[in-house]
């Protein structure tokens, strides 16, 4: 058995092995915002992973940015995400929920009152985002007042108890991709002269403030915190990245969550297109190696890994987990295709965003 396919105690949640099924967005929520049928299917035929870290679940209206993404603030909503934790659960699976805030990434028609969306600075992101009648131009947020601030965490503890009361194993906080907090964690979209913003200890506040009132709800060893320090995508960027995430590491290594969930920049094939998987643990940049120095609990990593490119993370010891995204859609039992070799199924990628069961829960299992 190899280390990747081996068990691995993460605080007290023992997982079947090291392989995470990564939060993906699939706009296929019900009602409300609420999991429906199909979510509760197509979850409970994923629960091999080691744990499964949901899709986002926005924690309020106005953190929703995209149709159909389901939330975790409503009694629905609880009802429907009981129904899939139940399911997972029958299927000797784990599962954690990530709570989400998109901040600017959002359109005035999803919002409350067709509100503008809240963000550290009145910065637009560059780009189009989808809405009830198309793509439209992402708007000049609004910037959160001082005040305000309290209102962001109290959703998120609000996020945090309804999660708890569906029954999830755990939650990860969303920290990475360009969204709220990670807007207000990188300078290039945070740009205020309060405490909120400036130097780094005060541009993670708010996000230290909602690690500690999740930490309030569930206790450090069942919350982990997602980050994407070189990713650009929604028009991020920062000025200091390694200073900005080291330091932000350390404050939740010192608040005892129990992971830390690195999304690592670039193509993963950025080594060469003949790359050994060697040769991409060592092309990972030099960020990781001090996050694996800083942070002494799990450190999951997630760069488009395939199950050589995994193993050898795992066996350097520069990751104790690895995250596994679009391969999971295509390939619900994807454990199992690791350890036997066997091959994966291609995704249909003209049905990863909305629609039914098509593209969501039809893909076989192997057989046998």
């Amino acid at each position: 058995m190899t280390l990747l396919h081996g068990c691995y105690s993460m605080g007290g949640l023992e997982l079947p092995n090291r392989i995470i099924m990564a939060p993906m967005t699939r706009n296929r929520a019900g009602p409300g915002n609420a999991p429906r049928g199909i979510n509760v299917e197509y979850y409970r035929q994923r629960a091999s992973a080691g744990f499964i870290v949901t899709e986002g679940t926005q924690v309020s209206q106005q953190g929703m940015g995209y149709p159909s993404t389901p939330g975790i603030h409503s009694p629905e909503q609880v009802a429907g995400w009981r129904e899939v934790t139940d399911a997972v659960h029958a299927a000797d699976g784990r599962i954690f929920a990530q709570l989400w805030h998109v901040g600017r990434i959002s359109h005035p028609s999803l919002q409350p009152g067709g509100a503008a969306p809240v963000a550290p600075s009145a910065i637009a992101a560059k780009g189009d985002v989808v809405t009830l009648d198309g793509l439209q131009p992402l708007v000049t947020p609004r910037a959160l007042e001082t005040h305000e601030m309290a209102d962001i965490v109290a959703q998120f503890r609000n996020g945090a108890e309804c999660a708890r009361a569906a029954g999830f194993d755990g939650v990860e906080i969303h920290g990475a991709n360009g969204y709220l907090l990670d807007q207000f964690t990188r300078d290039g979209a945070n740009r205020r002269d309060d405490s909120y913003g400036g130097p780094v200890a005060n541009r993670i506040r708010l996000p230290l403030a909602v690690a500690d009132a999740v930490i309030d709800v569930w206790g450090a060893d069942r919350v982990g915190y997602r980050i994407s320090p070189f990713q650009g995508y929604n028009t991020m960027s920062d000025g200091d990245p390694e200073a900005t995430f080291t330091e932000l590491a350390t404050e939740l290594e010192r608040r005892g969550i129990i992971y830390l969930h690195a999304v690592e920049a670039g193509d993963p094939h950025a080594a060469g297109p003949d790359a050994t998987a060697d040769d991409f643990v060592a092309a990972r940049a030099p960020l990781f190696s001090q996050l694996r120095e800083i942070f002494t609990r799990t450190l999951i990593v997630n760069a488009g890994y395939d199950a050589a490119r995994a193993e050898a993370v795992i066996s350097s010891k520069a990751a104790d987990l690895v995250a596994i995204g679009k391969p999971f859609i295509s390939n619900p039992d994807l454990p199992r295709r690791f350890a036997t070799g066997a091959a994966l199924a291609e995704t249909d990628n003209s049905r990863l965003y909305g629609g039914d069961a098509e593209g969501y829960i039809d893909y076989p299992a192997l057989q046998g």
